[in-house]
């Protein structure tokens, strides 16, 4: 669905041959595209896929979500249902709350989950957590909250669960009516805890297009949507955070939004993930991406993009960057003898693997709640496209097969994750090197499996 009119790159004043640049800079960089989209004066100028990743294709957001957060604590504030002064601790009751409420605790409102300064000295994870309320409020708070500035992805998980409380509604369906259907989001997809609260801090998916709508909104001041004092007060500097290393990670926070160089802001998720809005430029920046490092991604901005955001110039768009992320190829796939080899629970939920005569291998994933067992099987060749239906993971999946040893690769086209499995038959057991390519845990992990 494209819900953004789009226009020449000169028309809009920006020059198309240094936008050719800055794409090949962004390939050069090392860090691993998978869509963009340039909006200039509220049109589409650049808009380019990294095969086989869609710009209409949902996307694990990551961080991202936080700034979306932000807008359903802005629209429910302007409905009258708490405010920025609230105390945390007032919207629970004993079954979430310690025994004891310390005097920090007690003290911690609101606006403090907001910009990242609860007092706690680190992030509260509360991912995976049977009970993430009550672990957030158990964690010490060791600081007076709004003095230190601490990324806290718990924090914002928490917002969504004051907001699920004061609204009746889980974050997503409040935010259906009142911002995802207003900017044609309805393939909003957000992750849940245990207890049934969208995750807040993380876990949104929306589609590159709906990103950029979601930029161009808050470029407008909200339009008729948002709040325009909340939109002007999330994206400015509200707390000071000096305390990061990286330059565009200490010009200040918002809430939920970071402030960055060039009188510039952004909503970023892990793996290089931005929403980067240029109210100086007139202009929006979105970049899906499975990028090790951040901060290059915005060096190539801030020295490409800026230049060609400074008006037309005599070339044209035509980088000569290869816009198909290709399968390896290390040769024809090693083909096996048949045995399934069974592995014990793994992170990965790797249940069995078999390499076959014909050079195909068969890896068989259990899907933890659901009950359902699905075998994937990876081929020699190009991508082929399947069905993912494990959830967290987006639903397209693609795989090949190459190599001696025989090298799997399962590429997840609505995420970052690239798995790579290396397979290693001896007699009885198989070792299967597995490195995934960006993540929270550690890049490899070696699996032993034996005949069943």
């Amino acid at each position: 669905m494209r819900r953004l009119a789009r226009s020449e790159a000169g028309v809009e004043g920006v020059g198309a041959g240094r936008l050719g640049v800055f794409v090949e800079a962004l390939a050069a960089s090392g860090q691993e595209l998978q869509t963009l989209m340039l909006l200039r004066h509220g049109k589409v100028v650049l808009e380019q896929e990294w095969a086989p990743y869609r710009i209409t294709d949902r996307h694990a957001l990551y961080s991202i979500s936080k700034s979306f957060t932000s807008m359903g604590v802005g629209l429910a504030i302007e409905d009258g249902l708490l405010g920025l002064d609230d105390q945390v601790v007032s919207f629970f009751g004993p079954a979430d709350l310690p025994a004891e409420i310390s005097d920090n605790l007690a003290a911690m409102r609101v606006r403090d989950l907001l910009t990242m300064t609860t007092g706690h000295t680190e992030d509260v994870v509360v991912a995976g957590s049977d009970t993430p309320r009550r672990q957030f409020l158990a964690t010490e708070v060791a600081e007076k909250p709004g003095t230190l500035f601490v990324y806290n992805t718990g924090a914002t998980f928490m917002l969504s669960a004051i907001l699920q409380r004061v609204t009746g509604q889980k974050l997503l369906d409040y935010l259906k009516p009142r911002l995802f259907e207003p900017i044609g989001a309805t393939e909003a997809r957000w992750q849940e805890t245990p207890d049934g609260i969208n995750t807040g801090g993380w876990g949104l998916e929306l589609n590159t297009e709906s990103v950029a709508v979601f930029g161009q909104l808050l470029l407008d001041r909200g339009g008729d949507v948002i709040p325009a004092h909340w939109v002007e007060a999330a994206t400015s500097k509200q707390v000071p955070n000096d305390n990061q290393d990286n330059p565009d990670w200490r010009k200040g926070y918002g809430f939920q939004f970071w402030r960055s160089r060039h009188n510039s802001y952004r909503a970023d998720g892990a793996f290089g993930q931005f929403l980067v809005v240029l109210p100086e430029q007139d202009a929006v920046l979105v970049i899906t991406s499975a990028a090790p490092n951040m901060q290059a991604v915005l060096e190539v901005i801030w020295e490409h993009l800026l230049p060609a955001l400074e008006g037309p110039d005599d070339g044209v768009y035509a980088p000569t960057v290869d816009f198909d992320l290709k399968p390896p190829s290390l040769g024809k796939a090693a083909p096996g003898d048949g045995t399934t080899y069974v592995f014990e629970a793994n992170q990965f939920g790797l249940l069995t693997a078999r390499l076959d005569r014909d050079g195909s291998g068969t890896f068989s994933f259990d899907l933890g709640a659901t009950g359902t067992v699905q075998d994937v099987v990876c081929r020699e060749g190009d991508w082929a496209e399947t069905r993912w239906r494990l959830g967290w993971l987006g639903d397209r999946l693609l795989t090949s097969a190459t190599g001696d040893p025989f090298t799997a690769s399962m590429r997840f086209a609505e995420t970052p994750q690239l798995y790579t499995l290396t397979c290693r038959p001896d007699g009885d057991t198989i070792t299967v090197d597995i490195h995934v390519n960006v993540g929270f845990g550690p890049a490899d992990t070696t699996l032993i499996g034996r005949a069943g």
